[in-house]
């Protein structure tokens, strides 16, 4: 018999849900609130609110796009976090209610685990998959890590940030540029058109294979400052030409702990995964290094990087091949590591 999952994402402003049958990618519906962009960022109450009016209906559509009646559904996989509380506990009190109505399990999936798995998700049955084991660079505006990945179920972060994550250092900068939210398509945008070598930011020199992006951040602040005084028009005439040193020292940081982190593990096998891997720039410095060094290269396709319910499916997919269900009394949590 065909086993088919319901994957439901509310983790964050974005209400998600896809179906998948043996495997197979049959759809995937995301509904986006625009609602934040006037402040900024996202704003805890707004985006549960907006999970409330979204997620009948994504749910709906996903089924119908699908052509899945609600009756064939083997689970339902759903975000249990990390991730905004009340954006969570929507999608959780929905999947816990549709999984008693139909009387079918529930399957509950870490965000950070669906990031990593996203690259199972396929659309046909010859798409190729990593082979185990792989490392996964997981790079998002919360998280950034290095995560060995041994099986499906057999994760282990060998290095994290010890601060702010790199999609953060990307959008608080794009902020003070005045640029909107979400900042980091924007510094993408203008760093094609500037010189990656213009301006000097700092780099760590943290030991191991942990991450630091505070300090980067600092500088930029410093250097926005210290310019501004002579000239207060600075941002305007040089946005491009910061956007692309910005952009350019991030991987740099990025891809120094990488090399160590191939190197100490001897893995054949880089993947990549949230959603700064959307970043045309890191997506090329990533598939060139792999390149250079003959090493496998998984780059997820950009439909997969930001949250979206397919790669909730895909790990609760596994999860149930397992029969890993979840109890009903299952709260979502809001931090946790893989």
């Amino acid at each position: 018999m065909a086993v088919t999952i319901l994957g439901i994402e509310s983790s964050c402003d974005d209400t998600s849900a896809a179906v998948i049958r043996d495997g197979l990618l049959l759809s995937n519906v995301i509904a986006s609130q625009s609602v934040h962009e006037e402040y900024g960022g996202v704003v805890p109450e707004l985006a549960s609110r907006a999970h409330q009016q979204n997620i009948v209906p994504v749910v709906d559509a996903a089924l119908r796009r699908a052509g899945v009646d609600k009756h064939q559904l083997s689970a339902i996989a759903f975000t249990r976090g990390p991730g905004l509380l009340g954006s969570l506990l929507v999608g959780t009190s929905f999947a816990k209610g549709l999984s008693l109505g139909l009387r079918v399990p529930i399957v509950e999936v870490n965000h950070l685990h669906g990031h990593v798995l996203s690259h199972f998700v396929r659309a046909n049955p010859d798409d190729e998959v990593p082979e185990f084991p792989f490392l996964t660079l997981l790079i998002s505006g919360g998280n950034s890590q290095l995560v060995m990945v041994r099986n499906y179920n057999d994760m282990e972060i060998i290095g994290q940030t010890i601060d702010d994550a790199a999609g953060e250092a990307f959008d608080k900068c794009a902020k003070v540029m005045g640029l909107p939210y979400p900042g980091g398509p924007h510094i993408d945008r203008l760093a094609a058109e500037g010189d990656p070598k213009r301006f000097k930011f700092a780099k760590p020199h943290i030991p191991g294979l942990d991450y630091s992006f505070s300090g980067l951040k600092t500088s930029f602040l410093y250097t926005l400052r210290d310019n501004i005084k002579l000239d207060p028009e600075f941002i305007e005439k040089n946005k491009a030409d910061l956007a692309a040193s910005l952009q350019s020292t991030i991987i740099a940081i990025l891809l120094d702990k990488l090399d160590k982190a191939v190197k100490q593990t001897g893995v054949r096998t880089v993947a990549i995964g949230g959603g700064v891997s959307a970043n045309s720039g890191v997506r090329g410095a990533v598939a060139d290094y792999c390149a250079a060094h003959g090493i496998r290269a998984f780059i997820p396709k950009r439909a997969f990087t930001t949250d979206n319910a397919a790669m909730i499916a895909i790990a609760g997919y596994f999860k149930y091949l397992d029969k890993i269900f979840c109890r009903y009394d299952a709260a979502p949590f809001a931090r946790v590591n893989v």
